[in-house]
Order: C-alpha cells, then sequence, then structure tokens
C-alpha cells in the first residue's frame, strides 16, 4: 500500500511538474494570420510584433466576432482600430485608464454621460470644432497645476481590449459645451 501510494505521489509530482512547464500557446506572428484576420485588423499591421500577447489574443477575438457584426459596426471597429493604430503608447495607456474609470461609474451616471456625448454629436462640425477649443469650467476636482498646452486629443477610443460600443470614454463627463476628454484649464 506505501508503495502504491509514493508512485502515486511521484507520478503526480512529474505531471503536474510537465504540465507546469509547458509554455502557454504565443499568439500567432502577423504573417500567421489568417488572410481575413489579417485585411480585418489591417491597421495594426504595422505594430503587430509589438503587441502584448494578450492584447493580440483580443484583436484576434474582435477578427473572429467582425464577420458576424453589422455593416455599421465593422465600420465602427474599422474607424476606431485605424484610429487606435495612430495613438502613441501613452495615449493607449491613458484611453485604457479612462475606460477602466467608466466601466466603474454607476448605470445612472453612464446613462448621462452618454446621451451628453450623444447632444454633442448632434452638433453640427463646425460647432464641435469651436467648442473644442473653448476650455471647460474648471470643476471642483480639477487640478491646481496648469495644463500643458497641447492640440486637443483625438476622440475617446475603447481600449484594445473593450468590447466596441457606442459609450464614450472620458475622464470627466463631457457636457454639450466640450468634447469628452478636453482638458480643463488651470485655476487661477
Amino acid at each position: 500500500m506505501a508503495k502504491a501510494l509514493l508512485a502515486l505521489t511521484l507520478w503526480l509530482c512529474t505531471s503536474l511538474s510537465v504540465l507546469a512547464a509547458a509554455p502557454q500557446k504565443k499568439p500567432p506572428t502577423w504573417a500567421e494570420l489568417t488572410s481575413e484576420q489579417q485585411q480585418i485588423l489591417a491597421p495594426l499591421a504595422a505594430d503587430w510584433e509589438k503587441l502584448e500577447p494578450a492584447r493580440k489574443r483580443n484583436w484576434i477575438g474582435i477578427a473572429k466576432r467582425y464577420p458576424k457584426m453589422k455593416p455599421d459596426e465593422q465600420v465602427r471597429v474599422q474607424r476606431r482600430m485605424q484610429a487606435w493604430a495612430k495613438l502613441s503608447p501613452e495615449e493607449r495607456q491613458k484611453a485604457r485608464e479612462r475606460y477602466k474609470k467608466m466601466e466603474k461609474l454607476p448605470p445612472d451616471r453612464k446613462r448621462g454621460l452618454k446621451q451628453k456625448w450623444e447632444e454633442y454629436n448632434r452638433l453640427p462640425e463646425q460647432e464641435r470644432r469651436k467648442l473644442g477649443s473653448t476650455p471647460r469650467k474648471p470643476s471642483a476636482a480639477a487640478p491646481t497645476a496648469p495644463a500643458a498646452p497641447a492640440a486637443p486629443p483625438p476622440a475617446p477610443l475603447a481600449p484594445a481590449d473593450a468590447p466596441a460600443t457606442s459609450t464614450p470614454i472620458a475622464d470627466t463627463p463631457a457636457t454639450p459645451s466640450a468634447p469628452a476628454g478636453t482638458p480643463a484649464p488651470a485655476a487661477n
């Protein structure tokens, strides 16, 4: 009996160590993607090899769902993917952080932000540009350090691992008087 127990223990230890040592399957290189995946993920081609394995898996998941999407959803995914590919790594990280903040908001606050975003998007393009260059009124939580002068950031985007939605991503609630993501002016 003791010999059988010892043999079982040794077998389990060797089996588990082999399983633990087995490397996780690496996501495919760009060349290993199917032609359909390459076509769908084309905006990411230049950065594909630099993406983290988890990010590659997320994009491959989107590519798998893509054929089942409605045409307008496909257009939105392509547009967002192109915009995402143009962002710097720092901008992508900030977008991911904003997305995580949005996910933690209560549902009623999310609905309010979505409504304000939709109101803003219904404005004529010229009016949106005008509002985008107008600084927002500082809120009570606005930083006291002066904001670095820079061009307004691109339209808020969902991170790579986020599902495609029409909900905007923003640091603070957007108002119809300013686009989401527009930096707040320095407090005087």
